[in-house]
């Protein structure tokens, strides 16, 4: 049964007795509505907890009485860096202010030692229930379900605080967290058994090597940063009281920025060993049997990494579980000699703490000796899974009763943890990609690409763009009937995350918002064009060859259609020959704007050509698949757009002289090329229009900011309503291109290329035009400024204007939406 929170209290401990007097002056003067004159005032210890102590003060008159906590730094030495209430108070009143993160409210924080000794704070008392014991005995098993819940959703909202919103930005580092705590640990650990009391133990010491050596990348980056609590467990949470929901979080004393999956392994420890205040520790619901009613420790991540939106931790999770015990033990044993020298807070129950330290280092070393210690995707996705990637799957829209156009609550947590990759690593970087792309080694890669490249893969935030439809065929072609579900270093789809064209809609915009965006989450052009043909048209051979590496991030791509002699947006103009001799074909023409040919990773090109120039009008055209290092293939030079040679992206020009290519690369076979290029052109030529929407997005931010920053004729330009009426058509303009988009996007999920190729082109004369002006409105709001690499809006624009051509001329596509009213007028 849980514990009420006013019985959890006992007589102060003579160790901690407090000046009631001094306290209650400063109280009176500091704690709003603290009486002045009360008739009563005492002052009782909590004794749940083993850090600083914790003391109920009940003060009133008659029978009005108010209730308040005070908790305060340990008298005596203490260890480096431990105690500080400081910190705890400060983070309790940025979130209690900012966020609806269940935290009871502060009053006031001393830093005089005078008054009572240390410093210390006062805050709420909430009267609710505390349930000491992880088993939740006494509790019906349905509400246990709720209790656990209730714990993985509030471990959740804390953890995606804003804490740059909240002003705790600088509350830690975010970056090597749990490569500091081991040090930091270790050295506790070290210090609290100095001179024997207690003992060392040597096992310890081993943990402490395993950990170093396996310490996640992602903690390295910071990508799983933010707040941390340090000692979240279901014992340090006040539920209502008789609801089964947490009103408050308590015991921030460990808290700080850093990884924050280390809190979640903590709070896992029940299912790996039970601590409890006995001598001995007993093993984990997972060894002894979960009781009735709690979820598996599988089920309980699952309803957290659901509601953070984090990934699912299978790799990393020994590491993690390891990482919680060795703290833990660092910590029992820092009480225990605490307590050997008189000023523990827990009193007498501290005594087992050592052995309890010494278990726990027990417990890790056995654990990490296990196999596997999660399963390899969570429940709800092994339960979905069938039905999300197996045949005959049908398209799922996400209108619902709440509008048209509405992401799902899947959707939303990706965009949010797109906009955080953004924020974090993404603009941060933009200046110093930039660097490298004007220097003389502009055609090499930037070693932090490959470093994002690999956390976006640990955040779930790789080959978004895939539809499920394409990734179901590639998956039956390449692993049979077999588990369709494969693993990218143990926790990320290969295929993507099953999203439906539209859904992907709202992620493409984020990306686009930076020219160097897509290419991080393995989502750009052309390669996510090229993939679509592999994955629609290509051969279980050419998938494993071509597509694998390239889903993998482990090669590039390039696309070479357009010819400078002929006019290319019109494919029957083709003129470079593709002729078969035996077992091979042999390939001879001129491409240029290959765009990606120039990347040092580039490794195959689709090339469009002729194999029969007497065949019909569209059965001339094949497709094939060319390695760049065949010989004959010459890479002439690099074209510039505007002044930009988008390296090391590149755009080139490239001759073909009687290049050998083995017959085996055809796509889908001789005279499929026209086919191949219509079914090309819809999803992966729509993620321009998406990323355009981005694009035209980053474009209103720094225009508003520009425009509320610099003054011109004696007012800032957002004062002047030639800019306001502009910037208010910019918005319309927006709006109404994005929905055109979306809709474009639901129709080709729908109704398919054939069917949506109207709205298709719509969209690809919309988003463009768009784009361009609002960023030309942008450029003029930044005056001189907008016309330079020092901010992105000239490259952005540069890239906006190039999608009307290279997207298909605004011609065709108008004659193609022309073309289809006609049709339906004569209907």
């Amino acid at each position: 049964m849980a514990s009420r929170t006013d019985d959890l209290v006992s007589p102060v401990q003579p160790a901690h007795q407090l000046d009631l007097d001094a306290l209650l002056r400063y109280a009176s003067d500091n704690v709003p509505g603290f009486p002045r004159s009360p008739s009563k005032f005492t002052i009782s210890q909590f004794g749940h907890g083993q850090s600083n102590p914790t003391f109920l003060m009940e003060v009133g008159s008659g029978a009005a009485v108010k209730r308040y906590v005070l908790r305060k730094k340990p008298a005596g030495k203490l260890l480096e860096s431990a105690h500080a209430v400081d910190r705890e108070f400060q983070v309790l009143r940025a979130l209690g202010d900012h966020t609806v993160v269940p935290v009871p409210k502060v009053f006031c924080l001393c830093n005089d030692p005078n008054v009572i000794g240390t410093a210390f704070y006062i805050m709420e008392f909430l009267e609710g229930r505390i349930f000491i014991d992880s088993k939740l005995p006494g509790v019906p098993p349905e509400r246990r379900r709720a209790i656990y819940r209730a714990t993985a959703k509030t471990l959740a909202s804390f953890h995606s605080a804003n804490v740059d919103m909240i002003g705790l930005g600088k509350y830690g580092r975010r970056d090597n967290y749990c490569r500091r705590q081991i040090e930091r640990w270790a050295r506790q650990y070290i210090a609290s058994t100095a001179e024997g009391k207690p003992a060392s133990n040597p096992k310890m010491f081993r943990l402490i090597d395993w950990l170093r050596q396996n310490i996640p990348l992602e903690d390295s980056s910071g990508v799983a940063a933010g707040i941390v609590h340090g000692d979240f467990r279901i014992d340090n949470l006040v539920f209502h009281p008789i609801e089964d929901r947490v009103i408050g979080i308590l015991d921030w004393e460990l808290s700080t920025l850093g990884n924050q999956m280390s809190d979640v392994a903590y709070c896992c420890l029940p299912y790996t060993v039970v601590i409890g205040q006995n001598k001995h520790l007993d093993a984990g619901f997972e060894v002894t049997g979960i009781p009735e009613g709690i979820p598996s420790q599988a089920e309980f991540l699952d309803d957290y990494c659901s509601a953070s939106g984090k990934p699912w931790p299978a790799e990393v999770w020994k590491f993690y579980v390891a990482f919680a015990l060795f703290r833990g033990a660092s910590i029992y044993t820092g009480v225990y000699n605490r307590w050997l020298l008189g000023n523990a807070s827990g009193g007498e129950r501290a005594r087992y703490l050592g052995n309890h330290a010494n278990e726990l280092i027990n417990f890790a070393m056995d654990f990490i000796a296990q196999k596997s210690v999660l399963p390899e995707y969570p429940p709800s996705v092994a339960q979905a899974d069938a039905k999300q990637f197996g045949n005959g799957n049908k398209i799922q829209n996400i209108l619902d009763e709440r509008g048209r156009f509405v992401p799902s609550q899947r959707v939303l947590e990706l965009r949010n943890k797109l906009i955080k990759f953004m924020e974090d690593y993404i603009y941060p970087n933009e200046k110093e990609f930039e660097k490298l792309a004007q220097s003389d080694a502009r055609w090499t890669i930037h070693p932090e690409e490959e470093r994002l490249k690999e956390l976006a893969r640990k955040e779930g935030l790789w080959n978004l763009w895939i539809p499920f439809d394409s990734a179901a065929r590639a998956r039956k072609l390449i692993f049979g009937e077999g588990p369709n579900p494969i693993s990218d270093g143990g926790r990320d789809l290969l295929f993507g995350a099953g999203l439906s064209n539209l859904e992907y809609g709202y992620l493409c915009e984020i990306m686009g918002r930076s020219f160097w965006a897509p290419q991080i989450f393995n989502c750009s052009a052309p390669d996510t064009g090229n993939m679509e043909v592999l994955l629609r048209y290509g051969n279980k051979e050419q998938l494993e060859e071509w597509l694998i590496p390239l889903l993998e991030g482990k090669i590039r791509s390039a696309f070479a259609m357009t010819e400078p002699q002929v006019a290319s947006s019109d494919a029957t103009n083709i003129e470079c020959s593709i002729k078969r001799q035996g077992d091979s074909y042999i390939i001879n023409g001129n491409k240029w704007w290959t765009s990606g040919a120039m990347d040092p990773r580039c490794t195959v090109l689709i090339v469009m050509g002729k194999t029969d120039f007497s065949a019909a009008k569209h059965k001339q055209q094949s497709m094939i698949l060319v390695d760049i290092k065949t010989p004959g293939v010459h890479i002439k030079r690099p074209l510039l757009v505007f002044g930009f040679d988008d390296a090391p992206h590149g755009h080139a020009e490239i001759s073909f002289e009687n290049v050998c290519v083995p017959a085996k690369n055809i796509l889908l076979g001789e005279g499929r090329g026209f086919e191949i290029a219509q079914g090309r052109l819809g999803p992966g030529r729509l993620h321009h229009c998406m990323r355009l929407i981005g694009a035209a997005e980053r474009g209103m931010q720094l225009m508003a900011e520009r425009a509320l920053s610099r003054k011109a004729f004696g007012k800032f330009i957002a004062q002047h309503g030639s800019f306001l009426s502009e910037m208010a058509k910019c918005r319309i303009e927006l709006e109404r291109t994005r929905l055109l988009v979306l809709e474009a996007a639901d129709q080709l999920d729908r109704l398919g290329n054939k069917k949506a190729r109207g709205t298709i082109a719509m969209a690809k004369v919309a988003a463009p035009n768009m784009a361009l002006k609002v960023l030309d409105m942008a450029m003029q709001v930044h005056g001189a400024a907008g016309f330079s690499t020092d901010t992105v809006l000239s490259h952005l624009w540069a890239t906006a204007r190039t999608l009307r051509v290279a997207d298909g001329p605004d011609d065709v596509h108008l004659g193609t939406i022309a073309k289809l009213e006609l049709q339906r007028a004569k209907l």
